[in-house]
This record gives C-alpha cells, sequence and structure tokens, in this order.
C-alpha cells in the first residue's frame, strides 16, 4: 500500500490545529469542531491547494474513524432514559420524515438515485451532537434525553434502511440477515448484562495505568467483532458498530465511579483524539468540489438540500417533541433534529461507487450536512438559551411523557 507522505504528515496537523481554530473562533461564535476539520479537509484536498491526496491508507483509516463515531454514539444511548414515550415519538418521526423524504427526492431524482437522496435526508448526527449536547450541559436533562432518542433513531433507521432496500439483495432476504444479526447481537447484549461484571472490573483496573490497557484492547475487539459480523452478513458496516457500542456500555456498566471515569476518558481519547477527526478530514479532503460548483442545478442543490433536511426531518420532529414542550422548545427540537452528516456521507459515498447516484448531487448532499452541521446546532442553542424559564425546571432526568 503506497502512503503519501504529505497526507500523512498533514492529516494529523489538521487533526491538531482544529481544536485550536474552534477554541480560538469559540470566543465568538461557538462553531463545531467537525466542521473545522472538514472545512480543513477542504482547503488542502485535491480540489483547492493540491497539499494532500486521498490515499489507501487515510481511506482505510477514515473508515475505522467512522465506525468509531458509531460506536460511541451507541455507547452514549441511556437506554433508561429515552425508553418508552420519547423512543415512540421519535420513531413516529422518523417514520415521518421517511414517507416525505421518498416523495421529494423521487422529484429531485428518479430512480434508484431517489434511495439514496431520501435515506439522506431522514438522518441525525447523533455523534456530532453528543458533543454540542454534553457542552451545552443537556444530556441529562429531559430535553436532552428526548434529542439523544431522535438522534439514535435517525441514524438507526437509516442503517436498517440501507441494509434493508440497498444492500442489493430482496427486502426479505435483506430483512432475514438482518433478523439473524440482531438474534446475534441481542445474545450478546444479554450475556453481557447478566455476566459477573465484578471480575471484569478488576481485570480492567488492573491495568488502567501500564502497558496493558485491557479496557481499549477489549473496546477495539468488541466493535471490529461487531463489524467484522456486519460485513460477513453483508450488512452494513455501521450497524455493528452501533450495536457494539451499546454492547460495550452494558460490558462496563456497574464500575466504580472513578474507574468509569477513567475508562470513559480512555475510550473517547481513542475515538475523539485519533480515529473520529481523521473519517471528518478525509470526508474534506475527498469532497467533490469542482463537481459541486461546475453544474448550476449541483450548485443550486446545496441550499435546496439544507432546507430539506427542514423540512422533511426537522419539522416532523419538531411537531413530535416531547409533551408539554414549548415552541421555543419544540423549534429547538427541529433544528436539532435536522443536523446530519455523517450517515449522509456514508450513504452517499455507497450511491455513487454503486455508480447510482451523480457526484454532483452526493456532493450537494454532503454540503448540506455540513451546512447543517454548522448551522442549524447554533440556532437550536441560541433558541433554547433565549427562553426565559429557569434551568430549576429540568432538574429531573427521565422525562415524564
Amino acid at each position: 500500500m503506497t502512503v503519501d507522505l504529505s497526507t500523512l504528515v498533514l492529516v494529523p496537523a489538521i487533526a491538531a490545529i482544529a481544536p485550536l481554530a474552534t477554541r480560538a473562533v469559540g470566543r465568538w461564535l461557538a462553531i463545531p469542531l467537525v466542521v473545522f476539520e472538514i472545512t480543513l479537509g477542504i482547503l488542502l484536498g485535491p480540489d483547492v491547494l493540491g497539499w494532500v491526496e486521498p490515499d489507501r491508507f487515510i481511506s482505510l483509516f477514515a473508515d475505522f474513524g467512522l465506525a468509531m463515531l458509531f460506536y460511541l454514539a451507541g455507547r452514549e444511548i441511556d437506554f433508561a432514559a429515552i425508553r418508552g414515550t420519547p423512543t415512540v415519538r421519535a420513531g413516529i418521526g422518523w417514520l415521518i420524515s421517511l414517507v416525505l423524504a421518498v416523495a421529494v427526492a423521487l422529484l429531485i431524482e428518479p430512480g434508484i438515485g431517489a434511495a439514496f437522496i431520501a435515506i439522506a435526508l431522514t438522518s441525525t448526527a447523533l455523534g456530532a451532537l453528543l458533543p454540542i449536547l454534553r457542552d451545552a450541559g443537556l444530556v441529562r436533562t429531559p430535553f436532552g434525553a428526548s434529542i439523544l432518542a431522535i438522534g439514535a433513531v435517525g441514524e438507526f433507521g437509516p442503517l436498517l434502511a440501507i441494509s434493508l432496500f440497498l444492500s442489493g439483495r430482496s427486502p426479505l432476504h435483506a430483512a432475514l440477515v438482518l433478523i439473524a444479526f440482531a438474534v446475534i447481537a441481542g445474545v450478546l447484549m444479554f450475556i453481557a448484562a447478566r455476566g459477573d461484571g465484578a471480575r471484569l472490573h478488576r481485570a480492567i483496573e488492573a491495568s488502567l495505568h501500564t502497558s496493558g490497557q485491557f479496557v481499549v484492547r477489549l473496546v477495539m475487539f468488541v466493535l471490529l467483532s461487531l463489524v467484522a459480523l456486519s460485513i460477513f452478513l453483508g450488512i452494513d458496516m455501521l450497524l455493528g458498530a452501533f450495536a457494539a457500542g451499546v454492547l460495550g456500555k452494558l460490558l462496563l456498566q456497574g464500575a466504580p465511579a472513578r474507574e468509569a471515569e477513567i475508562t470513559e476518558a480512555k475510550i473517547e481519547a481513542v475515538g475523539f483524539g485519533l480515529l473520529v477527526p481523521v473519517f471528518f478530514i478525509n470526508t474534506g479532503i475527498t469532497f467533490d468540489l469542482h463537481a459541486l460548483v461546475s453544474d448550476t442545478r449541483t450548485l443550486v442543490l446545496l441550499p435546496v438540500f439544507a432546507v430539506l433536511l427542514l423540512v422533511t426531518r426537522g419539522i416532523p420532529t419538531a411537531l413530535l417533541a416531547r409533551k408539554g414542550s414549548s415552541v421555543r422548545d419544540r423549534v429547538s427540537t427541529g433544528f436539532f433534529g435536522a443536523t446530519g452528516l455523517p450517515i449522509i456521507v456514508a450513504v452517499t459515498a455507497l450511491g455513487v461507487d454503486a455508480g447510482d447516484l451523480d457526484p454532483g448531487l452526493a456532493a450537494a448532499l454532503v454540503g448540506a450536512g455540513l451546512v447543517s452541521v454548522l448551522v442549524y446546532p447554533l440556532v437550536a442553542l441560541s433558541i433554547r438559551t433565549s427562553r426565559s424559564r429557569r434551568p430549576r425546571q429540568e432538574s429531573n432526568l427521565r422525562p415524564r411523557d
């Protein structure tokens, strides 16, 4: 495998510079880190400065980063907080989004390409929203729990749709394969939940500060095992990565507070410090800017897709926000729900590779996803923080609706 040396140096350089840029600009505007990572990737990539070229090594690393992003997303889901009504509302909202997205996509691109567009328009970037919600102190509130439910469904639903309709199998065959995967993953999760956690925690604690680093190795084993299983069964690897996150959380539940804190820090260091940035930077490097700007229709579609994310994903999400939500909370929920990027990148790459989606349309969709990550969470937070209600009204973790 040939590795471009400038790419090998500049990709980690971008990863190191991006947090500094985020911190510097954050004095005036809270721009998500991923925006800098993608933008710098575009700037240094082949369509602008040409200092960084895509290669197989970085592409493989980026695939690991995407898998790790979905692992972390699955690991963050608090099923006790989102079970019941929040998940039901989020599920109904996603189904409405799917119907709207299919109708819109058929108008834009009749044929198989419409399926890729529709799935992209129904996604929610839970992985990108988690750091934003955490930094804003919203994760442990009823509002944050409802956003987590929306994000979980907004990632899991498109992944199911990809596996059912874009796998090349008949829907029945694909459904049987998904059921087989669900049974295997479910058995593993049951064993993890019922197993002897104390013995595992002792093994983790014994190597927390040694070269053994058992917990990191365990996480990577769980992640890659379920990714390998999903690839073996011919379903999208991200479904395996998401399930691995849930399984990893069950394996590590019940650990002492100090051990859990250190474990969390180590896993996030590997994910957000090493693997995930490469995925977002590679997204910028491989972004087809030329295909986007060379055709007027394609260029116009970028803002159109950005608006359609609000129409097809944001509006149903806002209408089905948790019971008792104020108008501000509903609008804020809609903007959070319409924030999408990782699934958009993944599904458009599938479409382009299969020859079913025009590269220009794919670039417009990814550009719209980038706009949504840049703008929509900022709007959502500004709407929410301008409320007159006092924060103490949201001290209870579990939603009552």
